[in-house]
């Protein structure tokens, strides 16, 4: 059976972009319209690439398409992101092409964070979304060895006169770190103020072009880098990385407050429990909670955040990192599962964020216990 283009573009009018808040028809964001039997085929620009916001939109096309054309149809959609999205930042001297920049953190070390800040991205990267990762551990950075991309060395572009450095691409995400400008043995004995200049000049000097997220894998604890963080950029959200067990948990703790400090006041988007339980690779049923468990679902609870997801102890994904292939890039593992789940909690708590608070503002700092918004 064959249908009337305007009749199809008619049916198409009353499905709505959800962030841009208009019709795709009038955003002329539908193209190449065919159909064959009860099957509409048509290619579709969309602002949000995620999976599951593409299935709502599929469901309203197939909705209007039944009710305007009066018959039972399919919609077949090819999608893609829309090139420009008039929701970028506007008059922002610190990455103006940037929409959502997200800490990563967590209150002491040996919990995985770079691990799963490493992953994260790859996951977000694999849903469409354009991403950055920025290493912040400077005296201990790990991207360049996870991302298999330690002998890479970032070179100089120059962007409308200004000579930036161009990040490293790896999986499809952007990278810089320390790393990559200091040599594999070598250590970096740099005071507070050195250390936080080059974690600046990562964000104010480097050709990061448009993104979605950037990720920012912090160091562990709370110091004079968190702080510059929050003084350099305006940062969305923060997501705190801990184990069940009961000493990963105090620090968890204080991670939290320390963004929730009225002087700071980043959202903190919730808690992600790295090692949560151990899982052998002969009995992938079989769960051994060997840190505890339920213990970050509890402090979840009683700090009134979300659990973004529970990554398993597995360990391909510790020989995954080791050889620099993220773990979430090995299909149909639990792994892989875990760490694509956790990325679409951390999308819909990134919305969520972004509809119902306002923009997060840099801080100044006037002095160690002191800090205005700027």
């Amino acid at each position: 059976m064959s249908y009337q283009e305007k009749d199809i573009l008619e049916a198409l009018s009353y499905v709505i972009e959800p962030d841009l808040k208009k019709d795709i028809v009038d955003l002329k964001l539908v193209s190449n319209i065919r159909t064959e039997n009860n099957t509409v085929f048509f290619d579709l620009q969309i602002n949000n690439p995620a999976m599951h916001n593409k299935k709502r939109i599929v469901e309203a096309c197939e909705l209007h398409l039944q009710r305007v054309l009066g018959t039972e149809i399919k919609a077949e959609i090819n999608f893609s992101a829309i090139p420009k999205s008039p929701e970028m930042p506007k008059n922002t001297k610190v990455l103006p092409q940037v929409k959502n920049i997200i800490a990563i953190a967590s209150g002491k070390g040996g919990v995985g964070k770079s691990t799963v800040t490493a992953n994260l991205a790859v996951a977000l990267a694999q849903k469409g979304y354009k991403v950055g990762l920025v290493d912040a551990d400077i005296y201990g950075p790990s991207v360049p060895l996870m991302f298999n991309v330690e002998g890479e060395r970032p070179l100089p572009i120059e962007v409308n006169g200004r000579s930036l450095i161009q990040p490293i691409e790896s999986y499809g995400v952007k990278l810089l770190s320390i790393g990559f400008f200091a040599g594999t043995d070598q250590a970096v004995v740099w005071r507070g103020p050195m250390a936080t200049k080059a974690l600046s000049q990562l964000f104010t000097e480097a050709n990061w072009g448009e993104l979605d997220y950037m990720l920012i894998d912090l160091p562990p604890g709370t110091g004079d880098i968190h702080l510059s963080l929050v003084q350099t950029v305006a940062v969305t959200g923060a997501i705190i990385v801990s184990t069940p067990q009961k000493v990963a948990l105090i620090d968890a703790r204080k991670a939290v407050g320390m963004f929730k400090l009225p002087q700071i006041n980043v959202p903190v988007l919730g808690f992600i429990e790295n090692m949560a339980y151990f899982t052998p690779e002969e009995l992938p049923n079989n769960k051994y909670y060997i840190f505890g468990k339920d213990g970050l679902k509890e402090l979840a609870e009683k700090e009134g955040l979300p659990l973004l997801g529970q990554i398993p102890l597995v360990q391909s994904v510790r020989e995954a990192g080791d050889v620099g292939r993220p773990a979430v890039l090995q299909e149909n593992s639990i792994q892989s599962k875990a760490f694509l789940a956790f990325a679409d909690k951390v999308i819909e708590q990134v919305e969520l964020r972004n509809q119902t608070l306002e923009a997060t503002k840099k801080v100044e700092i006037t002095n160690m216990t002191g800090c205005s918004t700027k």
